[in-house]
């Protein structure tokens, strides 16, 4: 096409295939012409394409030689397919490659190409259509070089021209057609069909009135930004046909009361449309200036490049499918820059104060000891939910059925934490000589119950963990992955099997690196299902607020990054986005990170198939509180793990926990049995990570459970 046009004219490259004769004989001829440069780009597309995550394959039979008239140059680049992935790449995700593929299926025609120039590049900039058409009759002069982004050797030419060569230098496998007649209400129709979007940035008002008439016989959405005050309007025609042109400001004004007007017979219908008080004052007074003391109406270019930011944004919501309803609205910088304030300095970032890592205001009187021991039990996000009620004979314990969560499936993970609270009250009560018998119950008016008898005698087993009970804390710190010994494991399985539970885990790194993925996999689960997700971050604590429930944040012993990428994982419209694009493969790498620096990874389980029931979640639970001990007083970092499937017992509470991750969860849930080898006939109350680590930054504070019947 570039051939049968003069020189001035030419505004497409030749884009040709070596592959095919016609072509190769082409850029043989091209090769003979004198001051021809010739530039071979693919070496360094390519090297750019292998660097790409998950790039398309590039098939050197579909690269091109593009040439370029008014540059004497000829150009290889990579084809279509790959030169997109990779120009297009930086867009990703706030453009995923779906949604530009969706904006490639929309046309858009800009009409103007003063301000309509930065628009029509960025357009194409942003990838945003899959063909651009343009509009203007005039040249390019010197004062139109304040908006333009051309230069001196672009004047005289016609101003699609100049677009659409450097839409071309952008991406010459873009098509571009150009109206460098301009367009009125003769050659409109033929200007707008097939077009998906109109963008009207021109100076005459009867073609404005002209566009908007005929985009509502096409029933296609116009835009016009006024590079004044960020004025953009929308004209949804596609969705309302029988709209009046600009928004009705004009009332019955017709195309021929506005055509061929002078500057000053054009005010009184531009300040119609406009809106007179709205106006900049600068604007308004230059206005009244114009063929006084200006030429006409003043633009700025960073005004321009506003619109046009503005503009592409609207485009790609249209092509998106997504809400833009008709009307007007303003992105003023300047009234916004008026408000420039001091950034948050983050002041509820960790602080640097931290709180004692054992409390030494142990209770004075046994009774207050037995009950300060019931606080320090561990649960599920430190939810503590349990109900204490004290009277002369025994200690009464009960799970607190509001104090439940998404992955408490059945309130198990509530058993679990009060069979905790039960060993620490009984180790309690044999240090001090108060030791009685115990019992559990289910049914009442809580799910599950158990009551300690105050005694008279004492247990040296359950007494010599009372130092151990009170010292007991989460330690999330890294671990640095030393090998442990079997007699560890060995010992472990031995305080288990002292409440009837048995101990599963893997100490090697293979087993370790695998588990490590498995439960990063429910991590991103966890953020992903929506109620997880908000429950999670419901229970994380800052320094300035009430400690005594939920996790403090400081106990999560955070790296700087790890703090900063908190602040992006709290924010559910974000996890939104992940969920859709299947993504969010970093949401795990806290808990991949701390298993695969772990010397074990160990669960603790129950004996029971499918008659368990809370009963055994509570004998669990005082079996998790005898370990955790033991493993201290080996020298362990002890961190509990919260797999999202730690409560599941089949296909129902998998829906039930997170339906949209339903078969991941249940293959998760299968390899990590396998791996960890817990045999069918075990029910697995707790996953717990053992390390070696610094001691803990803090302690999780607790609520107390006097008041509540003593």
């Amino acid at each position: 096409m570039s051939g049968d046009l003069p020189p001035a004219d030419i505004f497409r490259p030749s884009v040709l295939d070596d592959g095919v004769p016609a072509d190769a004989a082409e850029l043989a001829r091209l090769r003979e012409l004198p001051g021809l440069s010739v530039v071979d780009l693919r070496p360094a597309m390519r090297s750019e394409l292998a660097r790409l995550k998950a790039a398309p394959d590039a098939d050197p039979a579909e690269d091109r030689w593009v040439y370029y008239p008014w540059r004497s140059s000829l150009v290889a680049i990579v084809g279509v397919g790959a030169f997109r992935a990779i120009r297009q790449d930086r867009n990703r995700n706030k453009l995923t490659v779906v949604e530009q593929r969706q904006l490639r299926g929309q046309s858009v025609g800009v009409i103007g190409q003063s301000a309509g120039h930065e628009i029509a590049y960025v357009v194409a900039l942003e990838g945003a259509c899959g063909l651009l058409r343009i509009a203007d009759f005039d040249t390019v002069e010197l004062s139109n070089l304040n908006r333009i982004p051309g230069g001196l050797f672009d004047i005289g030419l016609n101003k699609c021209v100049v677009t659409g060569r450097r839409i071309a230098e952008l991406d010459p496998y873009l098509p571009v057609e150009i109206f460098p007649a301009g367009v009125d209400e003769s050659s409109m129709d033929e200007f707008l069909t097939g077009v998906s979007v109109v963008v009207e940035v021109c100076d005459s008002l009867d073609v404005k009135l002209a566009a908007r008439e005929a985009a509502r016989r096409h029933r296609i959405p116009v835009l016009m930004e006024t590079n004044d005050r960020g004025l953009f309007d929308v004209e949804r025609f596609d969705l309302e046909p029988d709209r009046p042109p600009f928004h009705g400001l004009l009332g019955d004004t017709t195309r021929a009361d506005l055509r061929g007007l002078s500057n000053r017979d054009k005010a009184p219908h531009v300040m119609r449309i406009l809106d007179p008080n709205q106006l900049s004052a600068r604007l308004a007074a230059s206005l009244t200036e114009i063929d006084e003391t200006v030429t006409t109406w003043p633009q700025l270019g960073s005004d321009v490049g506003l619109g046009a930011a503005i503009i592409a944004t609207a485009v790609r919501r249209i092509g998106l499918d997504q809400a833009l309803p008709s009307g007007r609205i303003r992105v003023d910088l300047e009234h916004e820059l008026d408000g420039l304030g001091e950034p948050d300095r983050g002041d509820r970032m960790l602080a640097a104060d931290t709180a004692p890592l054992i409390e030494l205001d142990e209770p004075n009187t046994p009774i207050a000891r037995i009950l300060h021991s019931i606080e320090r039990a561990p649960s599920g996000g430190n939810a503590q939910p349990w109900v204490v009620r004290l009277d002369r004979s025994a200690v009464h314990l009960a799970v607190d059925p509001t104090r439940t969560s998404g992955m408490d499936i059945g309130f198990r993970g509530s058993a679990v934490a009060l069979g905790a609270a039960l060993y620490n009250a009984r180790v309690a009560a044999a240090a001090q000589g108060l030791l009685g018998t115990h019992e559990i119950a289910l049914g009442g008016t809580a799910p599950v119950s158990a009551v300690l008898r105050l005694g008279a005698r004492t247990d040296p087993e359950l007494a010599a963990d009372y130092p151990g009970m009170l010292a007991r804390a989460t330690n999330r710190h890294l671990g640095d992955r030393r090998q442990l010994g079997p007699e560890v494991l060995d010992a472990l399985a031995v305080s288990a099997a002292a409440e009837g539970a048995t101990v599963r885990g893997v100490a090697d790194r293979a087993g370790l690196g695998e588990a490590a993925e498995l439960l990063a996999e429910s991590d991103r689960v966890r953020y992903l299902t929506p109620r997880l997700h908000a429950e999670m971050f419901g229970e994380l604590r800052w320094p300035a607020d009430d400690l005594r429930t939920g996790l403090d944040l400081r106990t999560m012993e955070l790296a700087a990054d790890e703090h900063a990428k908190l602040h992006i994982g709290g924010r559910a419209d974000v996890m939104a986005y992940l969920r859709d694009w299947s993504g969010g493969a970093a949401l795990g790498d806290y808990a991949q990170q701390r298993i695969s620096s772990s010397s074990a990874l160990i669960a603790v389980t129950c004996p029971g198939g499918a008659d368990v029931d809370l009963t055994d979640y509570v004998r669990g639970g005082s079996a998790l509180a005898r370990v955790w001990i033991a493993a201290q007083k080996l020298g362990l970092a002890v961190q509990p793990m919260s797999p999202v499937f730690l409560y599941v017992r089949d296909d129902n509470d998998l829906r039930n926990v997170s339906a949209g991750f339903t078969d991941t969860l249940a293959s998760i849930h299968k390899r990590f049995s396998a791996l960890m080898g817990i045999p069918g006939h075990e029910t697995v109350t707790a996953v717990l990570r053992l390390s070696y680590a610094p001691a803990p930054t803090v302690r999780s504070a607790r609520l107390p459970v006097l008041g509540s019947g003593n």
